[in-house]
């Protein structure tokens, strides 16, 4: 009897132990292959059309470009894409965010490996998935506010991380002057006027949520 062809995987996450961890455990299925692993998302938005994965699990803090901002890339690029996120951050903006931006499923790290596993193979057979307890912190707009862009919502936590028009510029590849109109486009929407109210948002919300943990 032919086995079927394993499922081929891209681990992108810029903490070695976690993405040498999470490779030597998903090697030990033979129902999974790992072709690569990345450390930033620029790495993997330049060489993912490629390797030609069946399934990316992906972090969301990342440097060069971040999780969200790869995510876009990529499904521009590839609608078909099919991109899990593995993260650390539990918070409703951050798993309602990384769904609106086209991920098919939303795990945290500290859940059991069969659990990645049984995600992988759905998201693989085109399902969803989401971590138990996550169809919780799924939230609605808030009522009567204009919504974020995908976009705006990645230059927010751009800005509210400190970087510069000219740095977030940089790193998304676009025009200082469009990152601009994107500043003042969120400052409307979410009635606020200054730049560290926008930082205190993010904050607020889990946007701008760190952790030196794995």
């Amino acid at each position: 009897m032919t086995l079927p062809n394993p499922i081929k995987i891209i681990i992108a996450d810029d903490h070695p132990l976690v993405t040498e961890g999470i490779k030597g455990i998903l090697e030990s299925f033979d129902t999974i292959k790992v072709i690569a692993t990345v450390s930033d998302g620029q790495e993997l938005v330049d060489c993912f059309e490629a390797l030609n994965a069946d399934v990316i699990l992906l972090d969301l803090n990342m440097p060069r470009l971040n999780g969200l901002g790869a995510t876009e890339i990529m499904l521009e690029r590839n609608p078909d894409t099919k991109i899990l996120i593995l993260s650390m951050h539990d918070s409703p903006e951050y798993i309602s965010t990384a769904m609106r931006y086209g991920a098919k499923g939303y795990l945290l790290k500290d859940i059991p490996i069969d659990k990645i596993v049984n995600a992988i193979e759905k998201v693989h057979a085109g399902g969803t998935y989401l971590c138990t307890g996550s169809e919780q912190q799924l939230i609605p707009e808030v009522s009567g506010r204009e919504p974020l862009t995908a976009r705006e919502q990645t230059i927010l936590l751009e800005l509210a991380s400190g970087k510069s028009n000219k740095q977030v510029a940089f790193d998304l590849d676009i025009s200082v002057r469009t990152v601009e109109t994107h500043r003042k486009n969120i400052k409307r929407k979410l009635g606020i006027s200054t730049t560290a109210g926008l930082t205190r948002y993010a904050m607020e919300h889990g946007v701008l949520q760190r952790s030196n943990s794995l």
